[in-house]
């Protein structure tokens, strides 16, 4: 099985509240970015990357957990980002059993992501090599 299949695997067999709120998590990150890449690692985890990873999610007991990979290096205008607070680097957000999705902010949040990841890997790029002289 491919990734986007796990991922659809893994919402089907989340019968309840967590299958919905996974399929619209993954549907906001693709309204994002129409070239994120979907992976299956760490034996059971939905991730997405762009240029780098961006963030994963994973369906708990109580809450389905959506981490960004670089969340302490995003502006939070709308203030999503509601766990791992205090780390130098990743920043989560649970939603709860009832919890609405704010699509607009997380999509906001997802293409800061994108951006962030992108400049990094510009600024990896090797230089072109300058001709010598002659």
């Amino acid at each position: 099985m491919n990734a986007s299949e796990q991922i659809d695997k893994e919402i089907a067999d989340l019968a309840d509240w967590r299958g919905q709120t996974l399929s619209e998590i993954r549907r906001i990150i693709h309204d994002a970015d129409a070239d994120v890449i979907e992976e299956w690692k760490w034996m059971g985890t939905a991730t997405w990357s762009h240029d780098g990873l961006l963030c994963v999610a994973n369906a708990h007991t109580k809450i389905v957990k959506m981490t960004f990979a670089q969340g302490a290096k995003l502006p939070d205008p709308d203030k999503l980002f509601n766990a791992e607070l205090e780390g130098s680097t990743r920043r989560a957000i649970n939603f709860s059993e009832g919890d609405k999705i704010r699509a607009r902010a997380l999509k906001n949040l997802v293409r800061a992501s994108v951006e962030l990841n992108s400049a990094k890997a510009k600024n990896k790029a090797p230089a072109a090599r300058k001709r010598p002289h002659v």
